[in-house]
């Protein structure tokens, strides 16, 4: 297993009420069909940065305000675009040129989202906590157990929660993410992605989810997560 090869899998699913960020476009919400190549490019980066990376930090599934448009789970294009007052998108990708996919005159977006692009609150949370550890950043992979973002029927800029028949597909790309970078230690965010996890035998530690007043013990457990790492 290779990035490559990786990434090539992850673009060929196809799924009905489910975008696939690595291959789908939408007229009304994106810029053209130049996106799913640059979402493409933005994982490759993603992931060559962290082929080292000693902790998976994986929540449920995609979202539509953060993956669906940046093609990197738990990351808004807000940050990408260096829109973000607290997170700077060298932590994400590096010294790199990130175009927005999201249509800036799309009337689908709001005021802010056609301004400065999709922000998604989990992923300030999770990003500005990494950035509190220097090299974290790169020491991380942010990834979701189904990896692309199902969304409610007609809809795309909706979340949903994916099936069963779903989660079995996302969790054989965890595995393979596991093969592409071995040895890393698993964290669930929530524990609704611990459970999930756990059925299907996949050991892991789990963290607070970030949202519903989590933030604060998200922060408090992934600190003590890295300070046990260094003892």
């Amino acid at each position: 297993m290779d990035i490559n090869t990786f990434i090539d899998k992850l673009q060929s699913y196809q799924s009905e009420n489910v975008f696939n960020p690595w291959r789908d476009f939408d007229t009304d919400t994106e810029i053209g069909p130049q996106a799913p190549a640059m979402r493409r490019e933005n994982l490759r980066r993603y992931l060559q940065l962290r082929q080292n990376a000693h902790y998976l930090f994986i929540a449920e599934a995609l979202g539509y305000q953060g993956g669906h448009f940046s093609g990197v789970a738990i990351t808004s294009e807000r940050i990408l675009l260096g829109q973000h007052k607290d997170v700077r998108p060298e932590s994400v990708l590096g010294q790199w040129q990130y175009e927005r996919t999201s249509k800036p005159t799309s009337e689908q977006l709001n005021a802010t989202q056609r301004a400065k692009g999709f922000n998604e609150p989990t992923d300030t949370v999770v990003w500005s906590t990494l950035q509190k550890h220097d090299v974290a950043a790169f020491d991380v992979i942010l990834w979701n157990i189904f990896p692309w973002p199902p969304h409610k029927a007609g809809n795309l800029l909706t979340n949903r929660t994916p099936s069963t028949p779903e989660l079995d597909v996302g969790v054989e790309f965890a595995k393979m993410l596991l093969e592409l970078v071995p040895g890393m230690q698993i964290v669930a965010i929530g524990q609704k992605a611990a459970d999930t996890l756990s059925r299907y035998g996949i050991g892991c530690t789990a963290v607070r989810h970030p949202s519903m007043g989590g933030a604060e013990t998200f922060r408090a457990q992934v600190a003590e997560l890295f300070q046990g790492s260094q003892d």
